[in-house]
C-alpha cells in the first residue's frame, strides 16, 4: 500500500496580484493568538504583556506594532489578538511562553484568513465593500474593526497610509479573496 504525506497549506497560499494600482496578497507564516485578560487579574496582564512586547496593550480598536514586529489588536476590554509572522504549528505555545501565562491564549491561526491591500486607491476599493468609514481623519493608522465585506465577518486593520490587513475566517476563504478582487476590478 502507497504511503501518503498530507501537507498543511493556508486557504490563500500564493495569492499575489496587482489590480488598479493595488497590490493584494495573502501574506505567508502568519500566526494569530487570541489573548483573554482574566478577570481581576487585568494588571498583571497587562504587566505581562508590556514585560514580553514592550509596549502597553493599545485601547479598544486599536493596534500597536512591537519592536519584534507582532501587532497587539485590542478588541474588547478583555481580549486582544496578537498577529506575527512564524512558520511553525506552535503559535499559541510561543505566547502563551512569553506572557508567562498571565492570559489566556487561544491559537487561531487556522480560523482566519489574511489578505494585504497596498496602493493608493485601497480605500477606494475597500470602501466599495465596507460599511465602516475609512477615511484617514476617522480611521487612522493603528485602527482596527470589525465589520462585515459581502456578507463575511472582516477585522480590518489600517497598517500604513495606504496600506490594510483584512481577516476574515478561513472557511470562506475563496468568497473573501473573491469580494476583494472584485471590488478592486471596479475601480479600476
Amino acid at each position: 500500500m502507497a504511503e501518503y504525506t498530507l501537507q498543511a497549506e493556508p486557504p490563500l497560499a500564493g495569492t499575489k496580484m496587482e489590480i488598479a494600482g493595488v497590490r493584494l496578497w495573502a501574506p505567508a507564516d502568519l500566526a494569530l493568538v487570541s489573548l483573554a485578560l482574566p478577570l481581576g487579574r487585568e494588571d498583571a496582564a497587562d504587566r505581562a504583556i508590556k514585560s514580553a512586547y514592550g509596549v502597553d496593550l493599545p485601547e479598544i480598536g486599536r493596534s500597536v506594532l512591537a519592536e519584534d514586529d507582532t501587532r497587539l489588536i485590542r478588541l474588547a476590554p478583555d481580549l486582544a489578538f496578537a498577529l506575527f509572522t512564524h512558520a511553525t504549528p506552535d503559535a499559541g505555545r510561543v505566547v502563551a511562553q512569553r506572557l508567562n501565562d498571565a492570559l489566556y491564549t487561544t491559537d487561531q491561526t487556522d480560523v482566519w484568513v489574511a489578505l494585504a491591500l497596498s496602493g493608493p486607491d485601497a480605500r477606494r476599493a475597500l470602501e466599495r465593500i465596507c460599511p465602516i468609514d475609512l477615511h484617514p481623519q476617522v480611521f487612522g493608522l493603528g485602527h482596527a474593526a470589525r465589520t462585515v465585506m459581502e456578507h463575511l465577518g472582516v477585522l480590518i486593520l489600517r497598517t500604513g497610509e495606504d496600506d490594510y490587513l483584512l481577516l476574515s475566517a478561513s472557511s470562506s476563504a475563496k468568497s473573501f479573496l473573491h469580494a476583494v478582487e472584485v471590488s478592486l476590478h471596479n475601480i479600476a
